[in-house]
């Protein structure tokens, strides 16, 4: 990795030059600042998007690898591990997982349960960064925004797989009296798998009955589909195996709640979250790990009149 981008370029001149503790040492496109100035761009903004498909490397570090946002606040690391909630929890900053200190382009985090992790700081633009671990090897990306200009509705669907292993089961609770009938209107419960590996299952039990007693009739594989053009709306079609494939477009109504819109017979169902799974600060919750996920892309058209 090249020492030339080491944290506090062109990002960090007006933090710089506030600083009165800065000491700058040019050699050979090296930068060397104070601990304080890496404090200062840590927290120069609420929360961090992590970029999970652009992380490098074969390694990990477990805490980036679960959060979806990552916060440094006067000593204190939040982070945002489920979509459930998001906005809300922590005044949108997440959870408390640990502690940290600075150093001289550098971060030493003290994780509740992972343990002490040095992040090596790296700025890419101006509100840009790869947190490099040298033990694994391995960079991760995160994004800066504050917390009035962050788009909490684009992470949902940016990472609508996540969202869908958020709860144990959707149960169906509306079903719109516009649509043709369809073999679909019999399902009253969804299933999709923690861990993304394209299951589902389906189950045709009467509303409200306690989640232990479902019995599921169907399962099959499901594909959330990126649609060109319109960031968004995601598409969804689950394949009963030997039964064909029934397609939806997927909308998020709030955070227990999404839409599946039939394209095919026109009916508009709702499903609500049952069994909410939330991820703390260890991996060994559910065993989840964000991956990198890259939805294949449907050249559609949205057909729900909204």
């Amino acid at each position: 990795m090249k020492i030339g981008k080491l944290l506090f370029g062109i990002l960090l001149i007006g933090l710089l030059a506030s600083s009165c503790y800065t000491e700058v040492i040019v050699e050979d496109d090296y930068i060397a600042e104070s601990p304080i100035n890496t404090a200062l761009v840590l927290e120069s903004y609420d929360l961090w998007y992590v970029d999970i498909n652009a992380t490098k490397g074969s390694g990990e570090v477990p805490f980036l690898q679960r959060a979806f946002t990552i916060s440094f606040d006067r000593g204190v690391v939040y982070a945002n591990n489920n979509l459930v909630g998001i906005g809300k929890t922590g005044n949108g900053l997440g959870i408390d997982v640990g502690s940290y200190g600075t150093l001289s382009g550098a971060v030493e985090i003290n994780h509740d349960v992972d343990g002490l992790w040095l992040l090596e700081v790296y700025a890419l633009n101006s509100n840009t960064l790869e947190l490099y671990n040298p033990y694994s090897d391995t960079s991760y990306v995160v994004r800066g925004y504050q917390s009035r200009n962050f788009d909490y509705d684009q992470v949902f669907y940016d990472n609508i797989h996540y969202f869908l292993q958020e709860y144990q089961v959707w149960e169906k609770t509306y079903t719109s009296e516009v649509g043709a009938i369809n073999e679909f209107d019999e399902e009253n419960y969804l299933q999709f798998p923690a861990n993304y590996d394209g299951s589902f299952r389906s189950s045709i039990d009467a509303s409200g009955i306690p989640l232990n007693n479902l019995e599921w009739d169907y399962q099959g594989n499901y594909e959330v589909y990126d649609v060109q053009d319109d960031a968004m709306l995601k598409t969804l079609t689950l394949d009963y195996d030997y039964l064909g494939n029934d397609y939806f477009e997927l909308y998020v109504i709030d955070d227990s709640t999404i839409e599946l819109y039939h394209v095919s017979s026109g009916t508009i169902y709702e499903f609500s979250g049952r069994g909410y799974m939330q991820y703390l600060k260890s991996g060994n919750d559910t065993g989840k790990k964000r991956t990198k996920v890259k939805n294949p892309i449907m050249d559609v058209v949205r057909q729900r009149k909204m």
